[in-house]
């Protein structure tokens, strides 16, 4: 996929009040209140600002934080990690490789096979279910 550069005022008309704060100011949803939290059908979860493939179901666990959490991300998928230092924590930031929105964090405390809890918001998100 090319790189997407829209203006902030582009991605405001573009996305709801709730994915703005969340894609782009870096904020997160409520725990335990994401439409994608509790949901498990087969399918891709997508970048909800420009559709870009982030992750597969069959990946995803419950992890009981309250958010969509995913052991890997989907093979090629357009993910960048960050340092994160803000709130006077030390954590990985995640971002979209394509548009730049803010997904989650990544953290060492998930299942095998890579050990690693990759925590969506679910405003970051949409569903592509499988055909």
């Amino acid at each position: 996929m090319a790189k997407i550069n829209k203006s902030e005022e582009e991605w405001k008309e573009e996305l709801t009040p709730e994915q703005y704060h969340v894609m782009r100011e870096k904020g997160t949803e409520r725990p335990f209140t994401g439409k994608y939290e509790a949901f498990w059908e087969e399918g891709v979860y997508k970048c909800g600002a420009c559709g870009a493939p982030l992750f597969e179901s069959e990946t995803k666990f419950d992890a009981g934080c309250g958010w969509p959490s995913f052991y890997a991300p989907k093979a090629n998928a357009q993910i960048e990690e960050h340092d994160d230092r803000t709130y006077g924590m030390r954590r990985v930031e995640v971002t979209c490789a394509n548009c730049g929105a803010h997904l989650g964090h990544v953290f060492d405390d998930g299942p095998a096979p890579t050990g690693l809890r990759y925590c969506i918001n679910s405003a970051s998100l949409n569903f592509e279910p499988k055909k």
